[in-house]
């Protein structure tokens, strides 16, 4: 059941992420010049293929584009320790199978040589399925290179006819990920040892990425369906990207890092409110794992013949 990792390569790549830039209009002799809407390139750079990369008109839509040579993605140029990360995905339509397309945070740019062994990172992976069949969208979540805390769950609407919101809010206590505001999945810190356990991100600044790629091999009915190439090209669209976030220093920055990231309380993300689910939460959150819960490794006794310790926490902090 574990996803295998994705490739970190020019040329199947994997990858980018969302970040709002704050643009503030000027005021000259008392009116207000209208500022124009950061474009998707004011916040992302592109990993990969240049080539299979669109843009609309307006610059605010990205459309990505896999075929039987390559796949591409884009990464945020700041990283963040803590926020609220969203965008707006409209999915491949028609037959997918094979195909992935992910939107995830991680610890490293995707051109470091060294991500993946010690790496952290929050995952989306949206699996593609023949026509007719309902995605599936699978969560993990890695810490210091482990992963394997998979979840998946069908989506109850057609992701491919329309845009849908992702996202993660992630701080000190926990992981939240949602789709149209509806929290899927909670992953909780434990709060007896917040920063020390084995399973929790908390100190190390991560980019944003998101990408298609083909990932035939295990995505569809673990690898039994293929990528039918002659479909292709498949294209994921995406818009509306913000990151409400502790924005952290460039990698090659000698500046300290910023007050956000000592968990001061002063953004929304790093309040009580923001620290467990509400009580309609709890029970949007109680319908997804009984209408749409597909597979949760804290019930994969094959795998895990004793659950792994934060799988307890989350059964409290659902339940609270």
């Amino acid at each position: 059941m574990a996803s295998r990792r994705r490739p970190c390569a020019p040329c199947d790549l994997i990858a980018t992420a969302v970040a709002v830039v704050v643009v503030l209009s000027c005021l000259s002799g008392g009116a207000s010049a209208a500022a124009p809407a950061p474009s998707f390139g004011d916040n992302f750079e592109i990993t990969g293929a240049e080539d299979h990369v669109k843009t609309s008109a307006d610059g605010q839509t990205w459309y990505l584009y896999l075929d039987n040579k390559t796949g591409v993605g884009f990464q945020t140029k700041e990283r963040y320790l803590f926020g609220w990360f969203s965008m707006k995905l409209k999915l491949v339509g028609n037959d997918s199978a094979g195909v992935v397309t992910a939107y995830y945070v991680r610890d490293r740019m995707c051109s470091d040589v060294d991500a993946a062994p010690q790496r952290d990172e929050l995952d989306f992976e949206f699996l593609g399925n023949r026509t007719g069949q309902p995605y599936i969208i699978q969560t993990n979540v890695y810490h210091n290179g482990v992963g394997g805390r998979e979840m998946r769950h069908s989506l109850w609407f057609d992701p491919t006819a329309d845009f849908h919101t992702y996202a993660i809010l992630w701080n000190a206590k926990h992981i939240v990920f949602f789709v149209d505001k509806v929290p899927i999945r909670v992953y909780p810190n434990d709060a007896s040892k917040p920063g020390s356990n084995g399973f929790f991100p908390v100190s190390k600044p991560m980019y944003i990425f998101s990408s298609i790629w083909n990932a035939d091999d295990w995505a569809t009915r673990g690898g039994l369906e293929k990528t039918d190439w002659a479909k292709g090209p498949f294209v994921s669209s995406y818009r509306d990207f913000a990151a409400d976030a502790c924005a952290w220093p460039a990698a090659n920055s000698t500046a300290p890092p910023p007050a956000c990231a000592a968990a001061t309380g002063d953004s929304w993300w790093d309040q009580p409110p923001a620290w467990a689910l509400d009580d309609a939460q709890r029970l949007d959150n109680a319908w997804v794992g009984r209408n749409v819960l597909i597979y949760d490794y804290c019930d994969d006794r094959k795998r895990f013949p004793t659950p792994p310790e934060e799988c307890a926490l989350r059964n409290a902090a659902t339940a609270s």
